[in-house]
């Protein structure tokens, strides 16, 4: 009977210890730990990613990106910071950002007091797996496959689409939503629930898996807190912003129903110097309280003179090679009055190549506007009216195995 009772015992013993490893292979990583991981930043101590973290390739991947964070936050983000503060006085709770792929850094650099940050791009939400489940092999090439995607924004501000195309949809994890979590988690966020959004035609918003109609437009939606603990969201949007698309979707009228917003445009491939994305340039220029934006985004002379007040940083060059032919007089003009900077942003991301444009909108009496702009900032006088440019031609479709911007058409 002993040995009997014995055997029971270690029997159980056996199942109840089969059922506990059962049990930790079950559990689930959550997004915060995920994006953790992926960020090289230790997961919480319970989480089933925190194993992985003693293997040689995320160890590397971790050194890769403290090195290469922590330069860039020396370099670009702590100084961009400490110039939206000098700059902005009070900032709107939305912030847009077109043609931005999934660079949530700048967005937050610029606007870290927005409370809701629109994205939006071609490139396609895609999905991070359950890392654990995938093979040591796998974990190591998702690793490098992410570091590779970001070397063009870590050194230079902006992605190159070959690149992510190459190294984000050939492997195990996809699309901008890996990206989303490195930036989330390395800006020192807490990422609390990410799920997909859809828009309907009249820019209505689908969280829960209803039907968005045929046009539907579709993303991600991701609640996360920072250092204070106040929820914030972000959207990413998968969405063709060109006059064609945005009329085929409820983008814009989603966009409308979140009120006035401050907009960042950069490395936008000059597109809105172009007659295919005159709908969308109308909507930023109605619906901003102010744009932040380097050459490439809207012509100055679109802007209504009377309704916005500018105020230049840095210094304008040529467009770079690839943009033959969009030199603004104008632009180059109103830099002669632009006061220093200590960052560099877009194609000419070099310091003392960079240009940015603070346009603040003034209010419909064509006061000051004082309340929009920081008390520091200085009061140059206004620009002469520019004149409205020449309608260039439509930028060309981009072939789809070249170039370093976002959008192709």
């Amino acid at each position: 009977m002993s040995i009997l009772r014995s055997l029971c015992v270690a029997s159980l013993a056996a199942i109840v210890m089969l059922a506990a490893v059962a049990g930790v292979h079950a559990q689930t990583a959550t997004a915060d730990d995920t994006a953790k991981f992926l960020a090289g930043m230790m997961p919480s101590a319970d989480s089933p990613l925190t194993p992985l973290t003693q293997e040689a390739a995320w160890q590397r991947h971790a050194k890769f990106f403290d090195t290469a964070f922590g330069q860039l936050e020396q370099r670009q983000m702590s100084r961009i910071r400490a110039w939206a503060d000098a700059n902005l006085a009070a900032p709107k709770p939305v912030m847009l950002y077109m043609f931005s792929g999934p660079d949530f850094l700048y967005a937050n650099a610029f606007h870290s007091k927005a409370s809701t940050y629109v994205l939006s791009a071609l490139e396609p939400v895609g999905s991070v797996p359950d890392l654990t489940r995938l093979s040591r092999g796998g974990v190591a090439s998702a690793l490098y496959n992410v570091e590779r995607s970001l070397g063009s924004i870590l050194s230079f501000s902006f992605f190159i689409t070959k690149d992510m195309k190459t190294d984000l949809q050939s492997g195990q994890i996809s699309g901008t939503l890996p990206i989303l979590y490195v930036f989330l988690a390395r800006s020192g966020m807490t990422v609390k629930s990410v799920g997909p959004v859809a828009l309907d035609d009249k820019g209505a918003a689908y969280v829960a898996g209803e039907n968005p109609g045929p046009n539907a437009v579709r993303g991600v939606r991701i609640v996360f807190a920072g250092s204070d603990g106040q929820d914030k969201t972000l959207y990413y949007f998968s969405t063709d912003l060109s006059n064609a698309g945005v009329k085929a979707s409820g983008f814009l009228k989603f966009c409308e129903t979140l009120g006035p917003a401050n907009s960042l445009i950069k490395s936008a491939s000059y597109l809105l110097h172009s007659g295919n994305f005159s709908t969308v340039r109308s909507f930023l220029l109605n619906n901003s309280a102010s744009i932040i934006q380097d050459d490439s985004g809207v012509p100055l002379g679109y802007f209504n003179a009377k309704k916005w007040r500018f105020l230049p940083f840095g210094r304008y060059l040529e467009p770079i090679d690839k943009f033959p032919g969009l030199y603004q007089r104008s632009y180059a003009e109103l830099f002669r009055r632009a006061q220093p900077i200590d960052f560099g942003i877009g194609y000419r991301w070099r310091t003392h190549e960079t240009n940015v444009l603070l346009a603040v909108k003034l209010p419909d009496d064509g006061a000051a506007g004082i309340e929009a702009l920081s008390a520091e900032s200085p009061s140059p006088p206004p620009p002469p009216r520019p004149p409205r440019p020449r309608r260039p031609a439509d930028i060309a479709p981009q072939p789809r195995d070249g170039g370093f911007f976002f959008w192709r058409y």
